[in-house]
């Protein structure tokens, strides 16, 4: 038997075909592991081996066709396949001799010679020319391989298989092209199975990686790249065989066997198919462009560096808030010059300390003003450059905290020697921190007026380039622009913050909470930055759940209006403690700013009416300071009941609900300072929803508009808020309705405006009986205590309560005049009131130890949060206030108390 044409065969992997499992195993072997598994097993085998081969193997490239001769050296059976190679059908080629069928004239001669040889039970193969019309010349030779068979009459006959050599010819020459083209070309080429393992590399491909080409044959990405490459070059693979569509300059980081260095990547990928169509695989380019990205890098970060320049200059000192000096600096770096980094100032510089302990050695307090992170959430420990060698694991340093760097750390280094330090990342050691996971940090000094005023550090991760000496030079520059800036934010600080420390000693309080109303309060200075104002309001819990409101303004501004208004407002403070009426409130507070306006030791003569013997200049400059208005109200929760008092100042406004907002016909009264005249006050009683507002003239009044229209929109804005009525709004949205839509920016007189809504104490929150004056009344009082106690679910506060009342009741019966009344209120805390018809005041006195009594007041104290007493109008008040348990402590011991009378 002839050789058979060279290429015949061809590798597997080189056309990517599937070969059936028949195919790939002997008989012999096929039957031994047959025997050897179980019926089930066995059909599935047996399956697999009927199963179809798809399309597109190596017999569609071939096109082998197939034909029978009988003994008579006939045609006796004739295949498609050979209809199609051939060109003769079935009916016109069964019957024929195959020699004058298609064999050319001259040459049949020797064809006959070779059938015979054939029936005689040779096996032959050879060359044999036919007819081809659709051939260049006319015939085409076709290689054909006989093999000798019997008939069922057992008659010699023969199986023909034929080929044609053109297109064995041609797959030759299509698989010599494609060896050249893998094996010589200088790029890296790799193949791809539909199971993503590789089948072939070439030669390029394996030197660019750095291992024999056969050690690829079935590795996947993840034998090639590190993890994260491993996945995304996975994926790719993935998505090109799912989609069909090719994937270019797909940029791949990792090394190479034996070498440290990263290298870079640039992989095309696109799927191969078979003649029928079926994706057999992907195959792709890689080429190595190290070098090109590093000298692409080179001029990126020249032009990365002179835009963080630019924009560094645009953006780093707008502000002369130092922290948001801090902040921007951080935004230019982050992320464009590095992954993270923070900024530590020295805390004395903060606090305007010109020569703080420590600084010139680097050992000094400082505080972490700013971070930020492109990597992270949250602070990150540096790594070794915060820490002596000595010192335990690092920790984060969270914005804001104060810290210390050890001597001999390199942080306090950078902080004595001002000098820039390089720190290369670590591998190991901290693990659990993203310090570990460093590639490279530049420690530098903040340096202005050739002072070190704190230290900047900037961080890359691993997966970033290192710092090199460009950038070491360009953090230098980022660094000292910002410290000018800081340090200009400094001494600005310093001076504001001085000025600060005054206004807000003498600025009241954030909203405050009251028993039976809700609170929300704003105050606007007419210009924060350079002077304090006179404008204030306060909010102060009375006895028994009340709450005294008061708005003021002293005329004029600067400094001594300010120490006039903190005068006042300790004056309010203090009399409203005294439980006075409103009224008698602005008697006193009268009082006490005429002597305010008076010279030294002509208080008396002020009152009298001498203050005109004061120069005419003086008395103007007294007067533009010390005379003041103010507005004092009193709210009782209980009986919703409201009593103001007013000094000149502007009425109140009231929204009650489902009506337009009103002024109060509040009497107008003097102003304080100015004197003789008596102050009236009147009582409102305001139902549940409705709406109080307490201002101040800035608010209402500006040279651009009249007074009267500056309150007709103080109305119209408290009357409606986005559609919706004022009471059913939020307090705080309404503050901020009403400031955004009147015209509160024009700076010439401060804000303040208090707003209280009511709730009142709803009924069951209050117990209120009337006691005989009988002894039998003490009893009876502490069991409607305890009663109403635990109803309110109070059973700790029962035994302290019982306790207390007892002692107010007895001292009524033996003290006081008339019918006692006792009233227990439920809010914020616990009070109690016992009322009676004497006039004496109790006294808190110290018992002696042989003393058999005059301890009851002295228990109150001890027992009590609070206590006191006031006068009403036919009599006085005794109270006393607990703290509500709140499962944490248990309050004063009532034993206790007791033994420690003695």
């Amino acid at each position: 038997m002839s050789e058979k044409p060279a290429g015949a065969e061809m590798p597997e992997e080189s056309v990517g075909s599937q070969v059936s499992p028949v195919s790939e195993v002997s008989p012999e072997t096929q039957v031994s592991q047959v025997s050897q598994v179980s019926p089930v097993s066995h059909m599935s085998s047996m399956s697999a081996m009927w199963q179809s081969s798809p399309p597109g193997s190596i017999y569609d490239y071939i096109r082998v066709a197939s034909f029978v001769l009988g003994s008579d050296g006939r045609i006796t059976q004739w295949s498609e396949r050979a209809q199609e190679l051939l060109g003769l059908t079935a009916r016109q080629a069964i019957g024929r001799d195959p020699v004058d069928a298609f064999v050319p004239a001259e040459l049949r001669d020797t064809g006959h010679r070779k059938v015979a040889d054939i029936l005689d039970g040779r096996e032959w193969t050879g060359l044999v020319p036919y007819r081809n019309p659709e051939a260049p010349h006319g015939h085409g030779v076709a290689e054909i391989y006989v093999m000798p068979a019997q008939d069922e009459d057992g008659e010699r006959s023969a199986l023909c298989i034929a080929v044609d050599v053109s297109a064995l010819r041609g797959l030759e020459t299509d698989l010599a092209a494609s060896q050249a083209v893998f094996g010589q070309s200088p790029l890296g080429f790799f193949l791809f199975g539909t199971d993503l393992r590789m089948l072939r590399v070439n030669e390029r491909f394996a030197k660019v990686f750095g291992r024999p080409a056969e050690a690829y044959r079935g590795a996947t990405a993840h034998d090639l790249l590190p993890r994260g490459e491993a996945e995304r070059l996975g994926a790719a693979l993935r998505q090109v065989l799912d989609t069909g569509k090719s994937l270019t300059d797909m940029p791949i980081v990792g090394s190479v066997p034996g070498s440290p260095d990263r290298r870079r990547w640039s992989v095309s990928l696109y799927r191969l198919h078979s003649s029928s169509g079926r994706p057999i695989g992907v195959a792709g380019l890689a080429t190595d462009v190290t070098r090109r990205r590093r000298a692409e890098q080179e001029a990126a970060g020249v032009r990365r560096n002179l835009a963080l320049l630019n924009e560094a200059g645009a953006r780093i000192g707008t502000s002369l808030d130092l922290e948001t000096t801090a902040r921007e600096l951080l935004d230019v770096a982050v992320p464009q010059f590095c992954d993270l980094a923070s900024v530590d100032l020295y805390q004395a510089l903060l606090s305007g300390d010109e020569t703080p302990p420590g600084l010139a050695d680097g050992s000094a307090e400082l505080r972490r003003v700013a971070f930020a992170s492109a990597v992270s959430d949250g602070p990150v420990a540096f790594g070794d450059i915060c820490r002596a060698a000595d010192d335990g694991p690092p920790k984060p340093i969270q914005v804001g905290e104060v810290h210390r760097y050890p001597f001999h750390s390199l942080c306090a280094g950078v902080l004595r020697t001002a000098q820039v330090k390089v720190v290369p990342g670590r591998d190991s050691g901290e693990s659990p921190e993203l310090g570990a996971m460093l590639q490279s940090t530049l420690v530098v000094p903040m340096v202005a007026r050739d002072t070190v005023v704190g230290l900047a550090q900037f961080s890359r991760t691993k997966g970033s380039e290192p710092f090199g000496e460009r950038d070491r030079a360009l953090a230098v520059e980022l660094a000292a622009r910002a410290a000018v800036s800081i340090d200009n934010a400094r001494l600005y600080r310093r001076e504001h913050e001085r000025a600060l420390i005054l206004q807000r000693s003498l600025l009241p309080p954030g909203d405050p909470e009251a028993a039976g109303l809700d609170i929300a309060c704003r105050y606007l200075p007419g210009n924060a930055a350079t002077e304090v104002g006179g404008d204030w309001f306060d909010v102060i819990e009375l006895p028994g759940h009340r709450t005294a409101l008061v708005v003021g303004d002293v005329m004029g501004r600067g400094l001594r209006a300010a120490v006039a208004m903190g005068e006042l407002r300790t004056a309010v403070r203090t009399l409203a403690l005294l439980d006075l009426e409103p009224a008698e409130v602005l008697s006193a507070l009268d009082e006490i700013a005429q002597g305010l306006g008076a010279p030294s030791g002509s208080h008396t003569s002020s009152r009298s009416g001498s203050r005109t013997r004061t120069g005419a200049q003086d008395s103007s400059d007294l007067s533009e300071v010390y005379l003041a208005t103010c507005v004092y109200a009193v709210y009782d929760p209980v009986t919703r009941r409201c009593t103001f008092a007013n000094a000149g100042h502007l009425p109140p406004v009231l929204v009650e609900p489902g009506e337009d907002a009103l002024l109060m016909e509040v009497p107008p009264g003097m102003p304080l300072g100015v004197g003789g005249e008596p102050f009236e006050e009147i009582e409102v009683e305001l139902p549940d929803g409705a709406l109080l507002a307490l201002y101040t003239d800035g608010l209402v009044e500006s040279r651009d508009h009249a007074l009267d229209e500056g309150l007709q929109d103080f109305r119209a804005a408290l009357s409606s808020h986005d559609g919706t009525r004022v009471p059913d709004s939020s307090l705080e949205d309404i503050c901020d309705h009403v400031l955004s839509g009147l015209d509160t920016h024009h700076g010439e007189d401060d804000i303040a405006l208090l707003m209280a809504r009511v709730q009142g104490l709803p009924p069951g929150s209050v117990g209120d009986w009337n006691l005989p004056s009988a002894p039998q009344s003490v009893g009876r009082a502490r069991e409607l205590a305890r009663e109403q106690l635990e109803s309110w679910n109070m059973d700790d506060l029962v035994d302290t309560t019982e306790l207390l009342v007892s002692e107010l009741v007895t001292n009524a019966l033996r003290y006081g005049e008339g019918e006692i009344r006792l009233r227990l209120l439920l809010d914020r805390t616990l009070v109690c009131e016992v009322w009676d018809g004497g006039l004496v005041q109790p006294r808190r006195r110290r018992a002696r130890d042989t003393d058999e009594g005059g301890r009851g007041l002295q228990l109150v104290g001890l027992l009590s949060a609070a206590w006191g007493s006031r006068r009403t109008p036919h009599g006085k008040t005794v109270w006393f206030e607990l703290a509500l348990p709140d499962g944490r402590s248990s309050g004063p011991d009532s034993v206790e108390a007791l033994l420690s009378l003695w």
